[in-house]
């Protein structure tokens, strides 16, 4: 009975979350509910080279990054930078295989001093020492396997240094939430980048990120008619046919 309680309070919890979707379009996740907002709010203190006299101010070749000359690019934690996303894979595996084999054996006894033909009268019907064992035998095995698969995807994301590792390595993080009538489309990307590897318009292409995490989905009312119900889940689970 308790077991019996438990799968309807979860059956009731995941109808609750369902329905507070009902007839409205999904919510938006809050910005400063991530780790980027902290990485933002909270950057180490960045004082300017000069900063102990009173005309750097107003100097154009100050030490800090406002400075004329001075490098743009992300580089401590709180910099932001482009992320460029463009996939465009296909593989394609095929393969066959062919086995053949056969055997075949054949014993006759016409003549044994004359035993076979004595032997011959005394064998039921139609058996006969002159073809005492004749057996043959085939396997034939075919088999072939095709794997097709085309993915493409292009898209750019704004992520925000969140980490700045001891041998200069910086941890990114970016996410990216879009709205369309009832149906909210979520893009994240996480990741190591270096940064030499990032360009002088401050972006950095996907594959020149270590570890990268990339998740392009979403939810609404289109992903929630397409995915099963829960039972149907459960039962694809427990059912062994």
């Amino acid at each position: 009975m308790t077991y019996l309680k438990l799968i309807c309070l979860a059956l009731v919890l995941g109808a609750c979350s369902r329905v507070a979707n009902l007839g409205q379009a999904p919510d938006l996740t809050s910005p400063r509910n991530t780790e980027e907002f902290l990485a933002i709010t909270n950057p180490p203190l960045d004082l300017p080279v000069n900063s102990g006299r009173p005309e750097a101010a107003a100097s154009l070749w100050a030490g800090n990054s406002s400075s004329l000359i001075s490098d743009r690019r992300a580089s401590t934690r709180g910099d932001l930078l482009t992320v460029v996303i463009e996939i465009d894979d296909s593989a394609e595996i095929s393969n066959s295989s062919d086995r053949s084999r056969s055997a075949g054996d054949n014993l006759e006894i016409p003549q044994l001093a004359g035993i076979p033909q004595r032997l011959n009268d005394k064998l039921p019907e139609g058996a006969s020492f002159d073809e005492l064992i004749d057996a043959s035998s085939s396997s034939t095995y075919k088999g072939s396997g095709n794997i097709s698969r085309r993915d493409k995807l292009t898209l750019r994301i704004a992520a925000t240094v969140i980490d700045r590792l001891p041998n200069g390595t910086l941890q990114i993080q970016g996410t990216q939430e879009v709205r369309v009538n009832y149906e909210l489309r979520e893009l994240t990307v996480e990741g190591f980048v270096r940064p030499d590897d990032i360009d002088l318009n401050n972006e950095i292409e996907y594959d020149r990120i270590a570890g990268a995490r990339i998740s392009y989905g979403g939810r609404g009312q289109i992903t929630d008619v397409q995915q099963p119900r829960y039972g149907q889940q459960i039962a694809d689970i427990l059912l062994p046919y």
